[in-house]
């Protein structure tokens, strides 16, 4: 996984770049993660991992979609926005998780107590469930710790990484 730098970070924003990794790289399936803030702006993310063969091997294609952080960031706040506005509309409350189930592949988004939302992306065989779990973990942990300062300090993070 290739993630932004934590030199010169919060020990709170390293926590979550932690926890991020941890996520990826702990449980069977996910491919890559986001996090991103209520106005939709990139605040954390895992570069998806190369694609490796069965010699393990890079074959050099990420499996992520598209290989860029910025895709998954972008398709997990327009499924964050467009299920809110489905929520308002069927006066269904707020929005705690939504799953869209592909032919090659699961994309999960999950609400953090600020607004903010993590999205994951997963392989079509993943188990949804253990995925899922790991997310609440991830928001239980990262939600009281993603104050506004953290989130700018994050945010700025981002734009330094090439």
């Amino acid at each position: 996984m290739t993630a932004p730098s934590t030199y010169g970070l919060s020990t709170q924003a390293r926590n979550l770049q932690w926890l991020l990794t941890d996520l990826v790289e702990e449980v069977p399936g996910v491919n890559s993660v986001a996090v991103v803030s209520s106005d939709g702006l990139l605040l954390l993310s895992s570069e998806p991992a190369a694609v490796r063969d069965e010699a393990g091997q890079g074959k050099g294609r990420p499996k992520g979609p598209r290989g860029a952080s910025a895709d998954l960031a972008t398709i997990v706040s327009g499924l964050g926005s467009l299920t809110t506005g489905a929520a308002a509309l069927m006066d269904g409350g707020g929005v705690k998780q939504t799953m869209v189930a592909m032919e090659h592949g699961s994309v999960f988004v999950m609400a953090i107590s600020d607004g903010s939302l993590l999205g994951v992306h997963a392989a079509p065989d993943c188990d949804m469930s253990v995925v899922a779990y790991h997310m609440a973990l991830f928001v239980g942990r990262a939600g009281h710790v993603l104050t506004p300062e953290v989130r700018s300090e994050l945010r700025q993070s981002m734009e330094k990484t090439p």
